[in-house]
């Protein structure tokens, strides 16, 4: 396999399909507009957001069945590098469709399909092989993996000196955690299962994170918080950025290509703030399209450039 200084895993892909339509009537046949396909799936999705930037990854994930060959085909055509484990059971497909009278979002998420234990020990095997500088574990485990899996991919990348970036939930993430991560991408709700409380306030997020960062879990902690933008925490920063105010046309992806906007500007030795400011930018730019296109590469950085001026009246205005 090609060195690649970024590897994505994706345990649960999905192939996303998206449509538009004027009006939801029960019991009556609604017209939609023909359907968009995309290659969907955390770390999928974090690779197509690495490729608009110009960075290059290596997307490790499974696929099965005819729609497991549409995945492969999606993402071959996006131009991104790719590793294979194939599946007896066919990779999932997931449903969006958005009401144009309300701009309202309906998500349907199939449930995942079952991977063997020889098909788990193929992607673990993958990943320790490639030895990346950031490894990126995103997304849900699909069914027959047992929760310990990302746990396992957090030994992986300890051995091999990757820095794993971990974006996932409940207690495959805490798992992980356990064994130990570089960066942590919760947001509220998830970031205070992880400490224990039932539920956080903003300016509840720096003790919370300090804490998990105290112990050794990890480094880097950022909080996204949607609307309302990113906090960023290390052993030693603390750093608010507010989201830029866009037109929202879809949610689907925004969480995915934040990371992706972070991974990328890390590799390019980008500080932290930049990081932030470039995952942000992302984030935002993903909720300006419809469907789960992700962003445009120009709108990107026209909220970076943007993020960049803001982040410089902040340095002003605290100096």
């Amino acid at each position: 396999m090609n060195q690649h200084k970024i590897v994505t895993l994706t345990a649960s892909p999905a192939v996303d399909k998206s449509t538009k339509f004027a009006g939801l009537v029960a019991e009556q046949k609604i017209r939609c507009d023909a359907p968009q396909y995309d290659a969907g799936g955390g770390g999928i999705n974090v690779s197509k957001a690495i490729n608009r930037l110009g960075g290059n990854s290596l997307a490790v994930f499974t696929a099965g069945g005819a729609s497991g060959d549409m995945l492969q085909e999606l993402i071959k055509h996006e131009g991104i590098d790719c590793h294979i484990v194939k599946t007896a059971s066919e990779t999932r497909e997931n449903f969006i469709a958005v009401d144009t009278n309300t701009n309202a979002q309906y998500r349907f998420g199939m449930p995942a399909p079952m991977v063997t234990e020889a098909e788990t020990a193929a992607l673990l095997k993958a990943i320790e092989a490639l030895k990346p500088d950031y490894l990126v574990a995103s997304g849900s485990l699909p069914a027959g993996v047992d929760n310990d899996f990302y746990e396992k991919v957090a030994a992986i990348a300890k051995k091999t000196n990757s820095r794993l970036v971990a974006d996932t939930s409940g207690i495959p993430l805490e798992k992980a955690i356990e064994e130990g991560v570089y960066l942590l991408k919760p947001n509220l709700s998830e970031l205070a299962r992880l400490v224990k409380t039932d539920k956080l306030e903003i300016n509840e997020v720096d003790d919370a994170a300090t804490e998990i960062i105290a112990k050794g879990k990890c480094e880097i902690v950022v909080v996204s918080l949607g609307p309302q933008g990113a906090i960023l925490v290390t052993a030693d920063t603390c750093r608010h950025v507010p989201a830029p105010s866009v037109q929202k046309r879809s949610t689907v992806g925004a969480g995915d290509s934040m990371v992706g906007g972070m991974v990328w500007a890390l590799s390019e030795g980008k500080s932290v703030i930049e990081m932030l400011l470039w995952g942000v930018a992302c984030g935002s730019a993903a909720t300006m399209n419809d469907g789960t296109q992700l962003f445009k590469k120009e709108d990107a950085n026209k909220l970076y450039n943007w993020l960049v001026t803001y982040e410089k009246k902040y340095q002003t205005r605290h100096h």
